[in-house]
């Protein structure tokens, strides 16, 4: 039997019960964010481009987009899943700087930005962050494996680890 795969696009989220593998490619500066019930086997993965959506100029929100829309809206469709916000559990990677900047304005900072503003909702939702890999200047695939909770990366300079 092979396991459902799951594609997160960027600027995208999804969430799943039972056996499958979320996975997004294409995490720079992005941040991809997997929220997990190990008990309901309820998870889902949200691929975050940018930290606040408070920077949003498009008519229609694209809720996935931004780290404070992206990780709520994940949640409750985990709850309505039947999660349970007490069990959940997150793993996080990506955020990378991956262009060198000879200006120290924060601006440019988007991959540590997108870090620090995923950690954030998380905590407003009492998530506790249990593996990240997140930094440094290069680019991470992930997939994540629902039935045992295991984060796989892949990375050009890595290789693949799991979390």
């Amino acid at each position: 039997m092979t396991e459902l795969l799951i594609k997160v696009g960027m600027a995208d989220l999804n969430v799943t019960t039972g056996t499958g593998v979320l996975k997004t490619t294409g995490l720079g500066s992005c941040v991809g964010v997997t929220i997990y019930d190990p008990k309901a086997k309820v998870a889902g993965m949200a691929h975050v481009m940018l930290p606040s959506s408070d920077i949003a100029k498009e008519g229609s929100l694209n809720i996935a987009k931004y780290a404070d829309t992206a990780i709520p809206e994940m949640v409750k469709r985990m709850l309505n899943l039947g999660a349970v916000n007490s069990r959940l559990v997150a793993k996080m990677a990506g955020g990378a700087q991956m262009f060198a900047f000879s200006t120290s304005n924060d601006t440019m900072r988007i991959g540590p930005r997108n870090v620090e503003s995923c950690k954030e909702q998380l905590k407003l939702f009492s998530i506790p962050v249990l593996a990240e890999d997140t930094g440094g200047n290069f680019g991470r695939t992930i997939e994540f494996h629902t039935d045992t909770g295991v984060l796989v990366l892949r990375t050009v300079q890595q290789g693949v680890k799991e979390l």
